[in-house]
């Protein structure tokens, strides 16, 4: 998430800057900006991505990618039983999911309203029907305790998410990517970075949802 914050900082400060530069009075300090404004854009975009690797096997998402470079966790505390809150997490909507539409049709850039997708999901629908029917696989099941699911997302690179249900009703999503080589990692990082503050508040939103469908 760091890496997010330098390069939107970076491209906030090299666009006021390059404002600043229409004033003759600033345009040496408003040089100075751009120039840090795009240095901070170039360090957060080559920032080389480091392997993690999971100690145990504390879920089926550990078993089925125990390796990874990229993630995004998230969790909220939900008082309903297990199996209310699975019922809650396979049967969400992307119109229960504040700012979904909003955030992947600007993530989508028009570029995917052809045809149903889970960056082109119908409002009514649960939404994880629409991930498996298009394109992702559901890779594990475990009822009332986990899902997984997963899909390539880049050429050499995957992606698996979870949502886990712990004894307590701590529910954790979890989203992890493994990139096959360098090349892979490196494109896969400059992706990751425009579109992980976005993802998050997804991420965020559907959880609540989660959580008022299964507490209502």
């Amino acid at each position: 998430m760091l890496l997010s914050v330098l390069l939107y900082g970076g491209l906030f400060a090299a666009m006021a800057g390059a404002v600043a530069m229409l004033w003759r009075r600033t345009r040496r300090r408003a040089a100075v900006i751009v120039a840090t404004g795009m240095t901070l854009v170039v360090v957060a975009l080559l920032w080389p991505a480091t392997e993690q690797r999971a100690t145990v096997n504390a879920s089926k998402l550990d078993e089925i990618m125990p390796r990874w470079q990229f993630v995004e966790r998230h969790e909220i505390r939900i008082a309903a039983t297990p199996e209310r809150i699975y019922s809650a997490i396979r049967n969400v909507t992307a119109s229960e999911i504040r700012f979904f539409q909003v955030l992947t049709a600007i993530r989508c850039m028009g570029r995917c309203r052809e045809k149903e997708s889970i960056l082109h999901a119908p409002a009514a629908k649960p939404i994880l029907d629409v991930a498996v029917g298009s394109g992702f696989r559901m890779l594990a099941d475990d009822a009332p305790r986990e899902l997984v699911i997963g899909s390539r997302v880049a050429p050499g690179a995957f992606a698996v998410m979870n949502f886990h249900i712990g004894g307590d009703g701590l529910v954790t999503t979890e989203t992890r990517v493994f990139a096959r080589n360098d090349r892979a990692r490196r494109r896969f990082a400059i992706y990751w970075r425009f579109i992980r503050p976005g993802s998050g508040i997804i991420r965020r939103s559907w959880l609540e949802a989660i959580k008022r469908r299964a507490e209502g």
